[in-house]
């Protein structure tokens, strides 16, 4: 794992675009997997601003999502197929054939899951899967006591995540109970994680997942087995940490070339 503490959560986005951007730039027709929520906002705001500004190109990349609701159609506002269109899809030059999302109301979600794990092999495999964190340490929505080899497939939601997401559901009782995700080994398959964490409320999961045992009850532990795992974290998520004087430090004194 590499650790890269930023003074907020800003900083700490502009920094995961760049890595995001160098990746396309020096491989155009890369395989981007994409998280949703709150946390990578700002990342896909700096990619969005890039593609206006510096000519970021989308246009040969293939883009997989890392869940979606079961039940809700596409265009409803709380599905993350709205969310992504929203945020970044309907931003960039990235072609609509190239996109894939789960779908949440395939009649067949056993057979729906095995023809997204293949069409993800199809495509190459992921470059990078951007990834975020739950409080109870869950990436994807792969929840803890999930197999850490475990792929795509049908998950139940706890209800800490339930309650997490039920804002975005005008209350808890519309949010869906069971969700399309990756699995963790599928996550674990990408050349490169990118998980970002910002705040205090993430800094329980963050020290977990970092410094903590391999575990099924902290998913995001997982990465700790992965070859080049980012993680980015502003000052509060990273404030659990022991060793977060150290990271800053590593970070500090890099070589230019392994610089962000």
């Amino acid at each position: 794992m590499e650790i890269i503490i930023q003074p907020d959560s800003q900083q700490a986005s502009q920094v995961a675009a760049r890595i995001v951007a160098r990746l396309i730039r020096e491989k155009p027709h890369a395989v981007l997997g994409l998280a949703t929520g709150n946390t990578p906002l700002q990342l896909y705001r700096n990619l969005v601003r890039m593609h206006r500004e510096e000519e970021l190109d989308f246009s040969g990349l293939t883009c997989f999502t890392l869940d979606e609701y079961v039940g809700l159609p596409p265009a409803h506002p709380s599905s993350l197929h709205s969310y992504l269109w929203a945020h970044l899809f309907s931003q960039i030059n990235l072609p609509k054939e190239r996109i894939n999302i789960p779908d949440g109301q395939t009649p067949d979600i056993p057979a729906a899951c095995r023809k997204y794990e293949q069409a993800i092999r199809s495509a190459g495999g992921f470059d990078v899967q951007v990834l975020g964190i739950g409080k109870n340490g869950h990436i994807g929505y792969n929840e803890p006591s999930s197999s850490l080899s475990s792929r795509t497939r049908i998950k139940t939601l706890t209800a800490e995540t339930r309650l997490e997401v039920a804002a975005a559901f005008g209350g808890l009782d519309a949010v869906p109970a069971h969700v399309i995700t990756m699995g963790l080994g599928t996550i674990m398959d990408a050349r490169m994680c990118l998980l970002l964490a910002f705040g205090q409320k993430k800094a329980k999961a963050v020290a977990q997942a970092v410094e903590g045992p391999v575990t099924a009850m902290v998913p995001a532990s997982v990465l700790q087995m992965h070859p080049r795992a980012l993680v980015v974290l502003d000052m509060d998520a990273a404030s659990g940490l022991d060793m977060a004087d150290y990271y800053i430090w590593v970070q500090d004194n890099k070589p230019d070339w392994q610089k962000y």
